[in-house]
């Protein structure tokens, strides 16, 4: 099977969850022998290389002709192939570009789906404005200011690109590539799957922008199967969206199966036990309930130093949390982190937490699992699903938040269970289990395509 791969995010752009996802499924399905065309919506140089090393360096700069083929610096669509995924093509574009395709997606004009079914209309409260314009804070808060306008290029361009390109699939990550996918969709006659990884709902609350809420539903409806990462994702999808629940697949995230694993004398020597948060600092992932947290824990114990590892758009307010508790001394912020910094502060780690308001699932704590750390997670998570030698805890519960980790910096035996029994729970969640799941979802996508 030739699967065409939509996504936004892949390293070496951003090292994060869904990143981290574009790059396990798609390396999965290429070691079970199916091919992959994956289309970013960027350049990549070679500066922008991180620790999974994608990428050679490409000239920038491209120009369509009216047929959509690449003309001046045609180099700029040569084709490069990732190590280690012998089959998986990437194609470097420049973000501004011509195309002769229209925009098919103005809210004014676009149909409902691929096919040009009817639009249903939206629940109340969020009918759509005439044209969709800048993005609200929620959806843009690590990309760029209007994101909207972004995915109707992006569509154009997965258009052009694509227009000559064979397969059997289209896998769309996520509300910046469903335009793409229902725009190749219509004109392709291929099946259509959406990946939902988070929703509108997830990064911003019940102040949704109406008009990636629009987007959101538009892909999710035009689709013919939707992945959703967990249980928790799918009723989301089901209550906010409408979507039928048969419609939806829950595919779980995995995790890269490694040997390398740091040994015990590896592990970086200090008196302070640290405690981790690696995340975006968004309002979606809880970094003020970790920072209110953390001043409970150093009431009662002393010699803890917190980690605050990412960046975002609340990273600034949470320095100045922690000030005002007057606890700036036991809260290091470090920015973002890739490659072997992030293999270094998970092994510098006593207990990681992850006290996210709305995760469709987190890779992160597999990650920590992985890497030999007891973990907390927000029971508001899809990963809670499946993962049972970990301590739950509600996010807003920063009392329970602070006594579990406590528990785990006090109680030897305690961390040590976790780690042998986090580690034996990693076993069924692998990449190549969820793209098996992937592929039965393309037969039903397939199955479900208009006669």
């Amino acid at each position: 099977m030739r699967v065409l791969m939509l996504g936004w995010e892949f390293p070496p752009f951003i090292a994060g969850g869904l990143g981290t996802a574009c790059h396990g499924l798609t390396k999965a399905l290429d070691h079970m022998g199916h091919e992959v065309l994956f289309i970013l919506p960027r350049t990549v140089e070679n500066g922008l290389r991180t620790h999974v090393k994608l990428l050679s360096a490409i000239r920038t700069g491209m120009r369509l002709a009216p047929d959509g083929s690449p003309i001046g610096d045609a180099a700029a669509s040569e084709q490069y192939r990732m190590p280690g995924l012998r089959r998986v093509v990437f194609r470097g574009v420049a973000a501004a570009f011509t195309s002769p395709y229209p925009s098919f997606f103005r809210a004014d004009t676009a149909p409902d789906d691929a096919f040009g079914q009817p639009r249903e209309t939206p629940p109340r409260g969020l009918e759509q404005p005439g044209v969709i314009g800048a993005v609200g804070p929620g959806a843009a808060a690590a990309y760029g200011a209007d994101l909207a306008a972004d995915a109707d290029r992006y569509a154009r361009l997965v258009v052009s690109l694509a227009q000559h390109e064979s397969f059997d699939v289209i896998h769309a990550h996520d509300w910046l590539t469903y335009p793409a996918g229902l725009a190749l969709a219509r004109l392709s006659r291929k099946p259509l799957v959406v990946h939902v990884h988070s929703t509108e709902f997830d990064r911003s609350g019940e102040r949704v922008n109406p008009a990636v809420y629009d987007i959101e539903r538009r892909g999710m409806h035009g689709a013919q199967r939707i992945i959703a990462v967990s249980m928790f994702t799918k009723s989301i999808c089901v209550s906010r969206y409408g979507v039928r629940p048969g419609k939806v697949d829950v595919v779980y995230n995995g995790i890269e199966r490694e040997s390398r694993q740091p040994r015990p004398e590896a592990r970086i020597a200090q008196d302070d036990k640290i405690v981790l948060f690696l995340g975006r600092i968004t309002m979606q992932k809880g970094p003020e309930y970790f920072v209110r947290a953390a001043a409970r824990v150093l009431e009662v114990m002393g010699g803890v130093k917190f980690v605050v590892a990412g960046t975002g758009d609340l990273e600034s307010a949470m320095q100045g949390e922690a000030a005002r508790l007057g606890i700036s001394d036991r809260v290091v912020f470090t920015g973002f982190l890739h490659g072997r910094d992030v293999e270094r502060v998970f092994r510098m780690a006593d207990c990681f937490v992850m006290p996210s308001v709305s995760e469709p699932f987190g890779i992160t704590p597999l990650e920590a699992i992985r890497s030999g750390v007891p973990v907390i997670i927000s029971k508001q998570s899809g990963v809670a699903e499946v993962l049972t030698h970990v301590l739950k805890i509600d996010f807003w519960d920063i009392d329970e938040m602070a006594n579990k980790i406590v528990a785990v910096l006090r109680h030897p035996p305690l961390s040590a269970t976790m780690r042998e029994h986090g580690a034996v729970e990693l076993r069924p969640l692998t990449w190549e289990g969820a793209a098996e799941r992937c592929l039965r979802s393309y037969s039903r996508a397939a199955d479900a395509l208009p006669a």
